[in-house]
């Protein structure tokens, strides 16, 4: 997919969440900034094929798990998933739509997208405040090759709750054990260093705006922004471009069948070709939600994703779901009352 589509459909979904009028039906969801392309997406076209709205607010994961708890959405949106027990306790259910990828985007002059290398443990040292110039002799080591400036690095990170954040903290708790001791993972932590940025079109747009600065977005914000990335070294030592070979490499990890209610992390998979910061993304719904027919509506909105979206989530670099994990998800909605499963 070309670059100025993907913006002309991030573009559609939020002029439409403003302004269009409620047609035939309107669903209402929450969360993840990281999904939101391949949403925006799915939403035109469903809306053309069968009259139904999707008006999703774009708010970070955070945000979402807030909103689905107080029944303010029809369906919360997070990449953070939540444990057996949690969804449980507020009489949730959850499931994944798609596998997406995380990059680590820069702003520095004459250094071309694609060609510097980092690793999880010097990431999680700029992160900690503890690498603060381009030409570090950690990033010098890793780019022999490169002529890295004399420049300060701009830590960005997410202002809001994000399952962004919670997926790029995990992956650096797993390759840093300073990272777990003394940030560890979670929708929001203690930043050490750096400045916020809501959602990932804010990570996106400030790392566009600042020279010497270094983010972490899903994989089409740095598409849609024309922003440079980064390879990264895997878990086995070895150096990885983002690619949808690299982000099936790792998705082919995921235990679906022993996943507990889809819980499921993905972050530093093994095998040479594993790209190393991905997780799934995930809805979350009510069984006992206080509209059901809009509820049916979302599930109808989903049903139509898994069967017709997997080639729009792929022209995104985003990782459909296998077939018996969609079977195994469909079955899932007969929790939700009124599902009509």
């Amino acid at each position: 997919m070309k670059r100025g589509q993907v913006s002309s459909a991030l573009s559609a979904l939020a002029f439409c969440a403003l302004v269009a009028p409620v047609s035939a039906a309107e669903i209402s969801g929450a969360g993840a900034t990281f999904p939101y392309p391949i949403y925006a997406k799915w939403a035109s076209a469903y809306k053309g094929v069968s009259g139904t709205s999707l008006n999703y607010q774009s708010i970070g994961s955070g945000g979402g798990i807030a909103q689905i708890k107080a029944k303010t959405v029809t369906f919360g949106a997070s990449d953070m998933p939540l444990k057996a027990k949690d969804q449980e306790a507020a009489g949730l259910t959850m499931f994944p739509t798609v596998i997406g990828a995380e990059v680590i985007i820069y702003n520095v002059s004459g250094i071309p997208s694609n060609s510097m290398v980092l690793d999880g443990p010097t990431i999680a040292d700029i992160y900690l405040g503890k690498i603060s110039k381009w030409n570090d002799p950690e990033i010098k080591k890793l780019n022999p090759s490169l002529n890295l400036p004399s420049m300060p690095v701009t830590v960005v990170h997410r202002s809001d709750g994000s399952g962004t954040t919670f997926i790029f903290a995990n992956y650096l708790s797993k390759v840093s054990k300073e990272w777990a001791d003394k940030v560890g993972a979670g929708t929001a932590v203690d930043w050490p260093v750096g400045i916020g940025a809501k959602g990932n079109e804010g990570v996106a747009g400030n790392v566009a705006q600042t020279a010497g600065s270094i983010g972490y977005v899903e994989y089409a914000y740095a598409m849609q922004s024309h922003l440079r990335y980064t390879k990264l070294k895997n878990h086995d030592g070895q150096i990885v471009s983002p690619s949808m070979a690299s982000f099936k490499a790792a998705a082919s990890h995921a235990d679906w069948e022993h996943a507990d209610h889809f819980y499921m992390i993905l972050t530093d998979q093994p095998g040479a070709e594993s790209w190393p910061i991905e997780n799934p993304t995930f809805i979350l719904m009510h069984k006992q939600p206080s509209d059901p027919a809009a509820s049916a509506e979302a599930l109808k909105f989903f049903k139509w994703a898994y069967e017709k979206g997997d080639q729009m989530a792929e022209s995104l670099l985003y990782i459909p779901l296998p077939n018996p994990v969609v079977q195994k998800i469909e079955a899932s909605w007969k929790e939700i009352q009124g599902s009509g499963m």
